[in-house]
């Protein structure tokens, strides 16, 4: 089965309105893009990003409630960025789960109130640097997945991104192998749960210290679809490297 590639940004808390410029340099680097394009701004950009770019880059939100309305101050509802113009949005990222003590159940509640809005979801799963050295990474990885996706997802609307902690910023990066062996992982589990039809569709992306110098040997690994990157795609000089990468693999 053929899943067309994904290149998601995620600018975290990062960017104001002059970061905008960097979407367009991007639209103008890749006007026929050989891969889908995610950018994932602040909240306070995606209602201006989704009008300012062109329909090849995709707007996504970073997070979102799991209730549609209420007494919720600071938070922002699926619904809310579906209306701002967001088509996608991230989940379970390991910086909300351990900043904001998310648990898989809060990441399941939010997961479903995002679908039900029409959302696209971008699941995170991914271990400590000391739950790897201990050899327990399959096992997070699996109980995280069984606890964060509920059963309602399908191929289309779901993406795994396998970020390992001790990899995000820090310019450590798995081994292709240990990549490989957590994404292979990852398709088994969701062939097993879900079926054939929706584990083979289902893109299941890298993140972790994605750059233009790693970017295509990462992409050639088994079962990688694409990336979730941080850093490297608040500029566009350093996002677009990175994308032209996944348009060849």
């Amino acid at each position: 089965m053929t899943r067309r590639k994904l290149a998601a940004g995620n600018w975290k808390m990062n960017g104001t309105s002059a970061n905008l410029a960097e979407l367009d340099a991007l639209a103008k680097a890749h006007p026929t893009p050989g891969c889908d394009i995610l950018i994932c701004p602040p909240a306070t950009l995606i209602a201006r990003a989704a009008q300012a770019v062109p329909d090849q880059i995709a707007i996504g939100g970073q997070d979102c409630h799991q209730n549609e309305t209420g007494a919720h101050t600071g938070d922002i509802s699926a619904q809310m960025l579906l209306d701002a113009g967001a088509s996608h949005v991230i989940l379970g990222h390991s910086e909300r789960r351990e900043d904001h003590e998310e648990s898989d159940a809060d990441v399941r509640s939010k997961v479903v109130a995002a679908l039900a809005a029409g959302l696209k979801v971008v699941v995170c799963v991914g271990e400590s640097l000391t739950e790897r050295e201990a050899n327990n990474t399959l096992d997070i990885i699996g109980g995280q997945m069984a606890g964060s996706i509920p059963d309602v997802v399908t191929g289309e609307n779901l993406v795994v991104a396998y970020e390992p902690i001790w990899a995000i910023g820090t310019g450590k990066v798995p081994t292709l192998d240990q990549i490989g062996d957590v994404h292979d992982f990852i398709r088994a589990r969701l062939e097993r749960r879900f079926g054939v039809g929706v584990g083979r569709s289902t893109r299941i992306l890298y993140g972790g210290s994605v750059k233009p110098s790693n970017a295509t040997e990462i992409f050639a690994v088994s079962n990688v679809d694409g990336a979730l990157v941080g850093g490297a795609s608040l500029k566009a000089s350093d996002f677009s490297p990175i994308i032209a990468a996944l348009e060849s693999a």
